[in-house]
């Protein structure tokens, strides 16, 4: 699909000043597409915005192409036809906020991480003075949403005693808080960015806290050395120049930590 809009973002215009100016070496020219594998339903990883493809993932794969000389193409799908997207040829790499797992490098070879994120609990405005101390969490009584099958799960699990409720999204969490039902909803790192970030949840608050360490990468399929040392190349070069940073930073809200 088209993704000119993307080039006409101020903040990707920055970027590859940064790769013009900064870069010093060259990937070997390739006219074929690299073609980038996504779902737009991981804000601010992948969405859309006003129709357009948005976010952190889209401008890296525009910067990665633009530095080993490639068009890119992206096509996106449904979160779980990725992999098999890419078993089967129909893309060259997964990028979309995918965290490297032993079950999935079973199936994959990811690149280098990009981004370090975890779970995060979301509270309460009115609760900050009671449950933003690093503590609160664990004390007795605590009453905890998660959604079921996920690593915040396993967390409360494993390092608390409080009560579980489930919610199989994030808006059925969100109003449970609202409603006093729940103390804390533990969720990924970017359902906190996306609060913190939106005024709908003014009356909730985004703990920078990680609870847990996942690692996100991109993925090819296995044993495609080639396009994978390319990508780690590019990617370390990205870091080098301080593109990667300033695309994350764009996307990624200030954390602010509050401490026992």
């Amino acid at each position: 699909m088209k993704i000119i809009n993307l080039l006409r973002n101020k903040l990707f215009g920055n970027v590859l000043l940064v790769l013009a100016s900064l870069f010093s070496f060259h990937l070997h020219a390739d006219n074929s597409l690299l073609v980038v594998g996504l779902n737009p339903e991981y804000k601010p990883l992948a969405f859309k915005n006003n129709g357009q493809l948005d976010g952190i993932e889209p401008m890296m794969a525009m910067a990665v192409g633009e530095l080993m000389m490639r068009k890119v193409e992206i096509r996106e799908m449904a979160w779980d036809e990725l992999i098999p997207a890419l078993e089967s040829g129909k893309i060259d790499v997964i990028m979309s906020g995918m965290s490297i797992t032993e079950g999935r490098k079973q199936r994959v070879d990811f690149s280098d991480p990009y981004l370090e994120i975890g779970q995060m609990a979301i509270i309460r405005m009115a609760d900050i003075a009671s449950l933003s101390r690093p503590s609160a969490i664990t004390q007795p009584g605590r009453i905890i949403g998660v959604e079921p099958g996920t690593t915040g799960e396993s967390y409360v699990k494993e390092m608390t005693t409080a009560t579980i409720k489930y919610y199989d999204n994030p808006p059925l969490a969100f109003a449970a808080l609202r409603a006093g039902e729940i103390n804390y909803y533990i969720h990924d790192a970017p359902t906190s960015w996306k609060i913190a970030q939106s005024q709908e949840y003014h009356d909730l608050m985004p703990l920078y806290r990680s609870l847990t360490r996942e690692h996100l990468a991109w993925a090819v399929k296995k044993g495609n050395k080639v396009l994978l040392d390319q990508l780690n190349l590019a990617l370390s070069e990205l870091t080098r120049n301080g593109s990667v940073s300033l695309i994350q930073n764009h996307w990624i809200p200030v954390k602010v930590e509050i401490k026992d």
